[in-house]
């Protein structure tokens, strides 16, 4: 099964207080996992940020509003127990516990206050009279939001990155394509590491790179800003040209794609030919600041729970 949102933990978590004992986080963890019969694959399915367990970080959260909210108690470090007011949430026996159902704590009103101005209009079954830290409109744990939003800022700008690509001449794509692979550690400085070719009659071959700072080795660069897919024909003339020169590896960038058959035959051949197409390309010009500068930084922090602790 996929695991569950933050909000449908937070029953089976509080319900693994119920019989009023301490209980460490893990301990907490490792009990929910198995009554909701969750598998080895959905424990180690990640955040979108790749960063923590999805279910770690939901039984976190989960926990984090329980004792907020003063259903159950922090004895110390990673340890709770359940409180009188857990208890007769229990004694009622809801069928879910949530956000809606904290709302009707004063302490809930208190980190609603706190999170004002992060809720937007709720149409999900969390009022927004009842959200949070958390967005209404969503099920999200707030790290998987801020993961979340992160991403989806990536994506829209490497889709900026591809158009801008699409609209420099030939010759700008092909000083960016070694700029990039300057940027990755080819070589040493542009000068020294990257030699652009780029004019009639380059053979099929646009740049050539040294693969070290010392040269040892060198690799032959094609760029293509191109907007159809890149057939095997185009990969057959690249690997002629290699072989003209005697090289023995190359890079094939271009601002589309492959087809099947082109990936193939780039697999299949002694020369070692590595094709790059737009997606990866914005993507490594995106991790590598070529095209981009930093607007802002957000350091994402939690608490230090040594810090406290006596000496």
């Amino acid at each position: 099964m996929a695991v569950p949102d933050f909000q449908t933990l937070m029953l089976p978590v509080l319900e693994a207080f119920a019989d009023g004992s301490e209980h460490t986080s893990r301990e907490v963890r490792d009990h929910v996992a198995k009554v909701i019969h969750l598998s080895d694959a959905d424990l180690e399915e990640l955040l979108p940020s790749g960063t923590q367990p999805a279910f770690d970080n939901r039984i976190h959260w989960a926990l984090w509003y329980l004792q907020r909210c003063g259903l159950t108690q922090r004895l110390r470090r990673g340890v709770q127990r359940i409180t009188e007011r857990g208890r007769q949430v229990l004694a009622k026996k809801p069928s879910r516990v949530d956000l809606k159902l904290l709302a009707q704590f004063p302490e809930f009103k208190t980190l609603q206050r706190r999170g004002a101005g992060s809720s937007q209009g709720s149409s999900a079954d969390v009022d927004a009279s009842a959200a949070g830290p958390v967005a209404a409109a969503t099920l999200e744990t707030p790290d998987a939001l801020l993961a979340r939003a992160w991403a989806e800022h990536r994506e829209a700008l490497e889709d900026d990155l591809l158009q801008r690509l699409l609209g420099v001449s030939p010759r700008r794509f092909e000083s960016i394509v070694i700029e990039l692979l300057v940027a990755m550690g080819y070589g040493g400085s542009f000068a020294d590491a990257a030699q652009r070719i780029g004019r009639s009659g380059d053979g099929g071959i646009d740049g050539i790179i040294k693969e070290d700072r010392l040269g040892l080795d060198t690799v032959y660069v094609q760029a293509k800003r191109w907007q159809g897919t890149v057939s095997r024909p185009e990969i057959q003339k690249f690997a002629g040209s290699l072989q003209g020169v005697r090289a023995k590896k190359g890079i094939f960038i271009t601002t589309s794609e492959f087809s099947r058959e082109a990936e193939e035959f780039a697999r299949m051949i002694d020369t070692r030919i590595v094709l790059i197409d737009g997606r990866t390309l914005v993507r490594y010009l995106f991790e590598f600041d070529q095209g981009v500068r930093k607007q802002g930084e957000y350091a994402v922090k939690k608490i230090d729970e040594e810090f406290f602790d006596d000496d």
